[in-house]
This record gives C-alpha cells, structure tokens and sequence, in this order.
C-alpha cells in the first residue's frame, strides 16, 4: 500500500496566532520588567522590538544582553505571571471556524508551539479543538530560542505530510524562518506580537486576519 498524500498542510502557531493572549504577554513581559527596574512597554512598543531568541528583545530595552541570572528570573516571572492570565485569554476570532473548514475541505493541519507542551495540550483540548490537528506539539526544553528545528522535528514526526506542500501560519517572523529551514512556506499574521513592518522584512505574505492566512495558504500549497 503507497504512502498516503496529502494535498496542503497547515502548520498553526498557538500564542498571538489560534490563541489571542496579547493582553496577558504585554502583562507577564511587563511583570517581568518590573523586578529589573525596566519601563514597561505598550503593545506597539512590544511589536516594534520583539525578536527572537528572546535574550535579543531583552538586548534591545536594556542596552545589553541580560546576564544568566537575570534571564531566568525574568523567564520564570513570565511564565507564572502568564499562566495565571491566560485563562481569560480566548481563541481568534473565527479561528475555530476556519479549523473546521480546512479539515472538512480535506486539508490536514498540526499545532507547533514555543509554548511548553506540558501546559499547551491540556489547553488546546479545554477549546475542543484538538481534534482538528493530526499532531500538537510545544516546546521541550529551554525557552527563549528559534522554532526551525523545532519544525524539522515536527514536520518529521507528521510522517505523510510533504514540507513543500505545508504552509506555517504565524505572529512572528521566526516561524517564517522555521518554515524556510523545514522546507515549507510561511504567512505571516499581524495581530500578535510582530508589527507589519517587522514581519514584512521576513519576505512572506503579510495578512491581516486568520481568514485570509488560510486563504493565502491554500494558495501557496496548491
């Protein structure tokens, strides 16, 4: 029996993409600020300087890298700070929609997050949509770095799902580097944590809604 095809795949990113937690990340990011003296940002400040790995938007409010203590405690005051408000956090608006119609088009579509997998599972199912995606997986290990070979590993694991016929949808502009790295495309959407300006210099289509992501991604694996 041939190894099964699959037409177009959707890589989905979770926080500032499926998940709209722009409120909670400002939150936490300036919580963490805090307990160093830092100012805290707006939500376009944060868009305008936000880069990865993490330590280099550090880099960009401080004047310098972070020293190794203070990432870490920087990290871990993220981390509890977000977790306790992400549960007013909700889906994007239409996103579940948009899920089901891909999967009811016959497409199929995986979650890959930086988000730990430990804590992204559990609140991926709590939206009922985890059926929708063939795999969820989020981050092993330390964090703060790129998704590219995290998307190696992903794409991998998917087993029938061709990289040249995968599209990632994204807030930022290292999933269009992780895209490239796998072998697949990327769409950059720009209601998360990237300014246009910043995901314009990734050199991937720009989009301003989840409807026209998916769009534009059906486009691209075609």
């Amino acid at each position: 029996m041939g190894k099964q095809q699959v037409a177009a795949h959707i890589v989905w990113d979770w926080n500032g993409t499926l998940l709209n937690d722009n409120d909670a990340i400002i939150g936490a990011t300036n919580a963490a600020f805090a307990e160093l003296g830092l100012e805290p940002l707006t939500l376009e400040r944060y868009r305008a300087l936000y880069c990865v790995p993490v330590p280099k938007f550090y880099e960009r409010l401080m004047g310098r890298l972070p020293t190794d203590a203070e990432w870490e405690l920087m990290d871990e005051i993220f981390h509890r700070y977000y977790a306790e408000h992400r549960v007013r956090c909700g889906l994007t608006e239409g996103a579940a929609e948009l899920l089901a119609g891909w999967r009811s088009a016959g497409h199929s579509q995986s979650l890959l997050s930086m988000y730990v997998h430990d804590e992204l599972v559990p609140l991926v199912r709590g939206f009922g949509i985890e059926p929708h995606f063939l795999r969820v997986d989020g981050r092993v290990g330390p964090s703060g770095g790129s998704k590219a070979e995290h998307m190696v590993r992903h794409l991998a694991a998917l087993g029938k799902v061709e990289p040249a016929r995968t599209v990632v949808i994204g807030d930022a502009a290292d999933d269009a580097v992780a895209a490239m790295h796998a072998g697949a495309r990327a769409v950059l959407y720009t209601g998360g944590s990237h300014s246009r300006a910043s995901l314009e210099g990734a050199g991937v289509p720009v989009v301003d809604s989840l409807a026209e992501a998916v769009e534009v991604a059906g486009e691209l694996a075609a």
